[in-house]
């Protein structure tokens, strides 16, 4: 896109008689590339929606301020709140059942620890007395098939303890971090600001469907202002950090104000063909609204005394038709600031030259 000028007055240029004869002009010639966009509040952002339901509350009304984390609104969802409801009465009923259930088996492996050491010793007292011949064989294998029963009754109830405390602790477990996600889920319905400052816009009335990820309002520091510009991508290899800007706010009866090139983004979106720009504010002014349009000129380079012609006078390979001493000849020339219109020349002519139209 050709640098286009729109905030300069319109100069006539100097003719002689013969209207086909053009006379060069010394003045001031800024060459400048075009940006349009918005005035922003500072900081402004757009806040989402991180749940599905319905406006339920709008707690902080367009034009208050809000603090870091206080709720704009609330979203109402019957569907979250069961599952939330649900998962909590799954976690204290498994907090519940693990104290009983560890009791009832701790009870019974105490008992099969009793029953197994009371028939170790009456193993014991049937061998010895097997070695006295004061038994019998089968009085001594009975008494041994009697421990090893009772020993075997022990282990299975201490494994079965052993699993029992782990399969509770497991649903524990898993009971807490399904509670921990229905929380999590239940407090996506509060929609907090992440930052300090004022709400701008509430994009929702109470009582409107809300979807995931959908912009519900906007958050910014209306004390303080810049624009979000974007800049033709032919044009972005121009455009700096620190250059000036002149500024034009339809809304402030075309008000010419002055900033300059705070940051440049790296990237072109594809499908504008263009490149953001931000310019910040160096004039101070009250007047300012979040969402104004504005026209931008940034300056490239101007000079204050430039030899400036009609750019339709240049032929092609930067030369121009001249007349000296009543003859017309074609002389080179090398061009300086150009702007839609006018074209410095920096050298092949001078302020005396006669150009022919």
């Amino acid at each position: 896109m050709t640098a286009r000028i729109v905030l300069l007055a319109v100069l006539m240029w100097g003719c002689n008689e013969n209207k086909n004869l053009v006379t060069p002009q010394v003045k001031p010639l800024m060459e400048a590339v075009y940006a349009s966009g918005f005035v922003v509040s500072d900081q402004e952002y757009q806040v989402f929606s991180q749940a599905d339901g319905t406006i339920d509350e709008i707690l902080v009304p367009e034009g208050e301020a809000i603090k870091k984390g206080n709720t704009i609104l609330k979203i109402k969802s019957i569907a979250a709140s069961a599952r939330y409801e649900q998962t909590r009465q799954t976690y204290q009923q498994a907090l519940q059942t693990k104290n009983p259930v560890l009791a009832e088996l701790t009870a019974i492996t105490q008992s099969a620890r009793a029953k197994m050491q009371l028939d170790s010793l009456n193993f014991v007292r049937f061998t010895n007395l097997l070695k006295a011949n004061a038994t019998t064989r089968v009085e001594h294998d009975r008494a041994e098939l009697q421990y090893k029963n009772s020993r075997n009754d022990f282990e299975a109830a201490k494994s079965k303890l052993t699993k029992a405390k782990t399969d509770l602790e497991t649903a524990i477990k898993n009971a807490y971090n399904q509670l921990q996600i229905a929380e999590e889920e239940s407090s996506n319905h509060s929609v907090r600001s992440d930052r300090d400052g004022v709400v701008l816009k509430i994009m929702k009335e109470q009582g409107e469907l809300v979807r995931r990820s959908e912009a519900v309002a906007i958050v910014g520091k209306p004390a303080n202002f810049y624009l979000k510009l974007t800049v033709d991508e032919l044009d972005v290899q121009r455009v700096k950090t620190g250059q000036p800007a002149l500024i034009k706010i339809d809304a402030l009866s075309g008000k010419i104000l002055n900033g300059k090139v705070t940051k440049v983004y790296p990237l072109v979106d594809t499908r504008q063909q263009s490149l953001r720009v931000d310019v910040a504010f160096n004039d101070t002014t009250n007047q300012l609204i979040s969402g104004m349009a504005v026209e931008v000129n940034i300056v490239i380079q101007q000079k204050e005394n430039a030899l400036v012609i009609p750019k339709q006078l240049l032929q092609p390979g930067d030369s121009l038709w001249v007349m000296e001493h009543n003859k017309k000849q074609k002389v080179k020339i090398v061009r300086g600031i150009e702007t839609l219109d006018e074209v410095e020349i920096i050298s092949g002519i001078t302020r005396q030259s006669t150009l022919l139209n």
